[in-house]
């Protein structure tokens, strides 16, 4: 059987120590560590005591569709209403709508464990939470109060509906159309696949946030407009009213999160209503876009800390073979496995992606905080240029490598781990999903060449370049330092070479830029994740010295960041040289030749 821990303790060293989350009291009136500690761990015990259980059991069952209705699998509806009831659908959602407010980092640690936890179940109101921001960033006072409460307190959800069967990431080619009616409302017909709980019995009515086209609207993405659809219509009151003209045609028989509900939803002259200025859908979109793919990275990052944690347990009680250097269990007819170098190779490098990658992605949830927080502009839009920068490089690089590391720990139960009951092939099916939905990743990298990196002549990109510089240059005197600043200090010049050359190829031939995007978005990951390791290392070096907290958990973190710098981070000199390999060894060939 599978097993998960919330990893508390690394949690709070990241909060506590490398980012020194208490600074976030300045910003939220009511936000203390000490009220940080306990919401994480009420959340991690909620993750592992009702939300884990469910999640092997949910992906057997599935969803089912009958009569127009979806059922979710057996003990989901009593887990998600625990989950309501106790005000976590507003963990960071705005007090005046009966939100918690807390900070976007704490939000960020809870999307973790709930996608370790049972990444389908999670699904549902981390949806519910991109419809808020969209409604929140963009709907009329009357239409956020009417549906931010509910949403907020969870006996609604939403949805994002934005593909179509003959369009995905190309949007200016969607053919949903609104027709505006006397009354101020719209009539919105057109068909879209693809829709994360679209339909379920989770709630007791679904808002769908909708793009589609107005009859004057221009072509492609200039003319996408946005609307709210709900399932059930509301009365002026609150509750609900008649069915809306929506339905779910069908469920989508998919390779994992088999206990999300995928629809195809048809809208039949359903009545909707338009959130934000006609023909500007696209701004409202990109807000519930960007959380979504920050959302997404931490499914990649959840999928591989619970990967890594069941590895771990295999590792330790799979007896198989001796130990290259003599038997280490002799009262034993074999050795762990854990013994063997390969096995070491693959639990290293999944520890070395979860804990980096956890750092990167809270630096980043606080650098939201402080984009949507701080008293000062100029520091506002510093922090929401950063998170501009990292949202792609996030979503992109660690849903790659969650499911990496949940391949890496099929490979380490071998044949038991190809096996259902076993669980860990679940986490190679779930964890697929998170490199194409949300924007693929090859969208993701040319979103990172093509628009973040000209960006305001480069600005999001000294928002992250200076600030490694100065930290390369603080810490170079170092002795202890030198062998993780010296890398660090390589990489990233590395990264700034290929970082002009890609500007100005690109310039006189836009496919070297596409031709060199992937390459260099993974660089650019491995750099920054370098710049975590560091910060994480120093702060490890320093309770050392002070004799401070739990010797081995520092050490550990020291080893493992030797472990990175040494055989994890020299693919960026391979990238580095893909980079530079230019678009003609991709481009020449004639399509015929395929």
């Amino acid at each position: 059987m599978p097993v998960y821990t919330p990893p508390i303790n690394d949690i709070r060293f990241i909060l506590h120590d490398v980012l020194k989350a208490e600074s976030l009291s300045e910003l939220y009136e009511d936000f203390s560590m000490e009220l940080a500690d306990q919401i994480l761990e009420e959340g991690g015990k909620l993750c592992e005591e009702v939300f884990f259980p469910l999640n092997q059991s949910g992906d057997g069952e599935g969803c089912v569709l009958e009569n127009d209705k979806v059922t979710t699998p057996k003990g989901f509806k009593e887990a998600y209403d625990t989950f309501a009831e106790n005000g976590w659908c507003g963990l960071a959602s705005d007090p005046n709508y009966g939100g918690m407010g807390m900070p976007m980092l704490i939000n960020t640690a809870m999307k973790e464990m709930l996608c370790s936890s049972n990444m389908s179940l999670s699904m549902y109101p981390g949806l519910s939470y991109g419809a808020y921001e969209a409604l929140h960033k963009f709907g009329t006072d009357a239409l956020k109060d009417l549906y931010l409460p509910k949403l907020v307190e969870g006996i609604w959800s939403g949805t994002m509906c934005l593909t179509e069967p003959h369009c995905g990431t190309d949007l200016g080619l969607i053919k949903t159309k609104a027709i505006p009616n006397d009354d101020g409302a719209y009539k919105i017909t057109g068909t879209k696949i693809f829709i994360s709980a679209g339909e379920h019995d989770l709630t007791e009515n679904i808002i769908h946030l909708v793009l589609a086209k107005l009859p004057d609207a221009p072509d492609g993405v200039r003319g996408i407009s946005l609307f709210i659809v709900p399932k059930f219509l509301p009365n002026e009151d609150g509750s609900i009213g008649d069915r809306n003209a929506v339905s779910c045609g069908s469920l989508e028989h998919k390779m994992g999160i088999k206990a999300n509900s995928t629809c195809v939803m048809n809208f039949d002259d359903a009545t909707g209503w338009l959130v934000g200025a006609p023909h500007k859908g696209l701004r409202a979109m990109f807000a519930m876009m960007n959380d979504a793919r920050l959302g997404v990275a931490m499914q990649g990052l959840g999928i591989a800390e619970v990967a890594y944690q069941n590895g771990v347990a295999y590792a330790k009680e799979r007896l198989q073979m001796r130990s290259l250097t003599g038997a280490k269990e002799p009262d034993k007819p074999a050795d762990p496995i854990i013994v063997h170098p390969d096995i070491r190779r693959m639990l290293m490098i999944s520890k070395a992606i979860t804990e980096g990658g956890r750092a990167l992605s809270y630096w980043v949830g606080m650098e939201l905080d402080i984009s949507l927080k701080h008293a000062d502009e100029k520091e506002r839009q510093r922090a929401d240029d950063l998170v501009a920068l990292l949202t792609p490089i996030l979503k992109a690089y660690q849903t790659d490598m969650g499911s990496k590391v949940a391949n890496m720990t099929m490979q380490i139960y071998g044949g038991h781990g190809y096996i259902w009951e076993s669980g860990v092939e679940q986490y190679v099916r779930d964890a697929r999903i998170a490199q194409i939905y949300e924007g693929a990743n090859g969208v993701q990298a040319l979103d990172l060449v093509g628009r973040k990196m000209p960006q305001n002549f480069g600005r999001l990109l000294r928002r992250f370049f200076h600030p490694v510089q100065e930290f390369i240059e603080q810490h170079q005197g170092n002795a202890e330092m030198q062998e993780f600043i010296f890398p660090l200090a390589k990489s990233f010049m590395k990264l700034q070479q290929s970082t002009a050359m890609v500007a100005q190829q690109s310039l006189k031939n836009p496919d070297e830029a596409g031709a060199a995007s992937v390459d260099y978005l993974r660089h650019f990951a491995l750099v920054a994740m370098t710049f975590m390791w560091c910060r994480m290392v120093l702060v490890a070096q320093d309770k050392l010295a002070k004799g401070e907290g739990d010797k081995a958990f520092y050490e550990a973190k020291i080893k493992t960041a030797q472990f990175f710098m040494a055989r994890m981070l020299p693919e960026a000199d391979a990238r580095f040289k893909m980079v530079l390999a230019g678009a003609d060894t991709l481009m020449a060939p004639a399509a015929e030749s395929f």
